[in-house]
This record gives C-alpha cells, structure tokens and sequence, in this order.
C-alpha cells in the first residue's frame, strides 16, 4: 500500500490541466479561472460622493452662505468647475464638481434665500468616496486557479470584465460494475442491491466543476466491462469505475483494463475506509471501492480534488480544519481513518458503528474525522481534525 499524500500527489501529476474557454460573465460562477483578472478600470473612476447632500469647499462653508449653482446626480455630472462661493447639490454616487473637497449632508445643510449654510463643522475630505478607493485600473484582483463565487463574478464585472477565460470543465465517466446492481428507482430482485453512489458521485463531480457522463451498470463479465470502459474513456476526461476494484473472483475491473492494455500505477492505499482504489496514469483512470461509504470517502480525498487540479486549482480540497473531540476513539492502525461523526456543542462525536456500507451513518454525520496512521488513542476534549460535510 502507498500513503494517502503519496497517491494524492500521483493523481495530481497524472491529471491533465484542462484548456480555457471564454463564457459570459453570467455563467461563470463556480468556474475556475484560467487568465488572472486584471483591472480594466478604477473603481470608482472619480470623486464620488457617499452621501446625499451639497458638494463644497469645506473652508468656504465655515465663512457663510454659498450659492446654489446647479446638480450633480449618478450619471449626470454637474458639468463645469465650482467658482470661489458656489456649490452644488449632490446624490449619492455622483461625481464631485471639480473645485470641491467636501460633501455636506443633507441633515447638516440649511438654505436660506437661496443660499446654503452649514449647521455642523466640516473639514475637506467628508463624505467623499476618492477615485481609485476600491481598485485601480491595472491592478490584479483575482488570480489564476480561484474558484468564481458570485462575489468574485460581482468584482470581475465591476472591473469592466463581460466575458471571463475559465478551464473547460473535465468530463468524468462513471461506470458502476456488478451482477446485483440495479438503477435507482428499479426494483431490485431478491439478490439485488440499488447503485446509489453512482448520482451522489455525479453530485459532487458537478459541484466540483465537472461533467458527470453515467455510462451506466456493466454485469460482472470482462469483455462487457472492458467495452464500457473503452468508451468511458473516448467520450471523457477520465474514467471512473464504481466496485471491481478488489482481488476476488468477480472483482474484474483490473483483468478487463488489462485487457484493453492498461497497466495499472497502484491499486492499494492505506486509506480506511477505501483502501482497494486503483489508478492508471494513462490513460486517466480511478477505480473507486464498491462499499458506498467508501466509494463516498475517496470521491472526497482523491476523486474530487483531480477534478479540481484538472482545472487548475491552485489547493485542491479537502480542507483539514481543527476541531475538538467529543468523545474518545481507540488507538489507530497503518491506514488513515476517515471517521464519521456529528458535530454538538461545538465538538466532533464520532459515530459508535462506522461500517463502510452504512449511509444512514453517513447522511447523519457533519464530518470526518480524519485519523492520521497509527495515531494514539484519543480522548474527549483532544484536538483533532476533519473534514466537513
């Protein structure tokens, strides 16, 4: 068996980088970026005020009344420059008059026969938002390999963008393999099992910013796995199988690639709960356990974090975070546990039956506890770390 960071980090050297494509600004959430996105304008790109109010000289407002020249209202400039003792009414997001360094509020302001007065002391610089204040045009905002959330797509626009270059999404096939699979929403026979994982897996493959291709349910017989692999693997990025993926008599996954000329570069990881998992470099293959729990495990650890190198992520997932135990878990073996647990109180309590063919257990659990190989026995109020759900 290799290590979890070892086959990781085989998985992300074997992982082709995904070229880019332009899409609309609209669509762009949840994609990756392939170009830094660079400022094509400031923001904002003049003087502008924050308040509603009249923009003057702040020095001339402590003297006494000045006369009201004109407007200036977001997207529509007063136009020309402010004279000694003028001064003009102003919204908020408009452009401040040239000449004036100060905005007094419209709740300060007083006007008398046409003229305006201040009821508060006002220095220069108030209530004005300068040009430049929240980015300057040529400055880089995001950079290459950041997921776009709505806020970032928010940023891009403001900074003049209509189209963003994103990597191309990474095709995923999955292929589920077994005699007693049915479809969801089958009746299965008296032997038969409902394939599950497969639509959960396709979830999370399109959350992490690819495309699911379901090829289906391959019976347990070579050829048949071998011809669903072979074209898995032309109308996709990669090909994942679902089950096989062990040593006994109906565990034909790895026969039915060698068939096809695939050699495998490993296909034991010290991983619990998944450890039967293979990968082959080239082509881009991973074969996942068959048990749902651990089919789900390394989706998360390996599958996932692929499919985001592929794209170009500067950190694949999953992110370790610190947490504290709300129960006591036994001395650890040679594999890195991923152990489900609920999260109350603020701390992690594990689950007392972690079964690897258990989603109930799973669908209950708000992490994982994340168990490094032969670690001590743990108490409740140690530290740990997990993944969340």
């Amino acid at each position: 068996m290799i290590g979890v960071d070892e086959a990781r980090a085989r998985l992300f050297a074997a992982a082709p980088r995904m070229p880019a494509e332009a899409v609309p600004l609209a669509a762009a959430s949840g994609r990756v970026l392939a170009e830094p996105i660079v400022a094509r304008r400031s923001q904002p790109p003049f003087d502008a005020s924050a308040m509603d109010g009249y923009a003057a000289r702040a020095a001339e407002l402590a003297v006494g009344g000045l006369a009201l020249v004109g407007e200036s209202a977001a997207g529509r400039r007063y136009g020309a420059p402010m004279a000694p003792g003028e001064a003009v009414r102003i919204f908020t997001g408009a452009p401040v008059p040239e000449g004036a360094d100060t905005v007094l509020i419209q709740e300060d302001a007083e006007i008398r026969d046409g003229r305006l007065f201040a009821t508060e002391a006002m220095g220069p610089g108030r209530h004005i938002r300068p040009a430049g204040l929240d980015f300057r045009q040529g400055e880089t905002l995001l950079g290459a390999g950041t997921r776009l959330a709505p806020r970032h797509v928010a940023l891009a626009g403001a900074a003049g963008y209509g189209t963003l270059q994103v990597a191309r999404r990474p095709r995923v096939a999955l292929l589920a393999t077994g005699d007693e699979l049915v479809p969801p929403g089958t009746e299965p026979g008296p032997d038969g099992i409902i394939a599950s994982t497969t639509p959960a897996i396709a979830a999370l493959i399109e959350r992490a910013g690819g495309t699911a291709v379901d090829l289906g349910i391959a019976p347990d017989r070579r050829e048949a796995i071998a011809e669903r692999a072979r074209a898995g693997l032309e109308a996709a990025d990669v090909l994942v199988t679902l089950g096989g993926a062990s040593v006994g008599d109906h565990d034909l996954v790895q026969p039915a690639l060698g068939d096809l000329g695939i050699a495998l570069d490993f296909w034991k990881v010290a991983v619990r709960p998944g450890k039967p998992l293979m990968f082959a470099a080239r082509p881009l293959i991973l074969g996942l356990p068959g048990n749902p729990v651990s089919g789900l495990v390394c989706t998360l650890v390996f599958l996932l974090p692929m499919v985001e190198a592929m794209q170009g992520v500067a950190r694949p997932g999953p992110e370790l975070e610190e947490g504290i135990l709300g129960g006591s878990l036994d001395a650890n073996g040679p594999r890195r546990d991923h152990v489900r647990a609920r999260i109350e109180a603020g701390r992690l309590v594990p689950f007392k039956i972690q079964d690897s063919s258990m989603l109930a257990v799973l669908a209950q659990a708000d992490a994982l506890i994340v168990r490094m190989p032969e670690a001590p026995p743990s108490r409740e109020g140690d530290a740990c770390q997990y993944i969340a759900l």
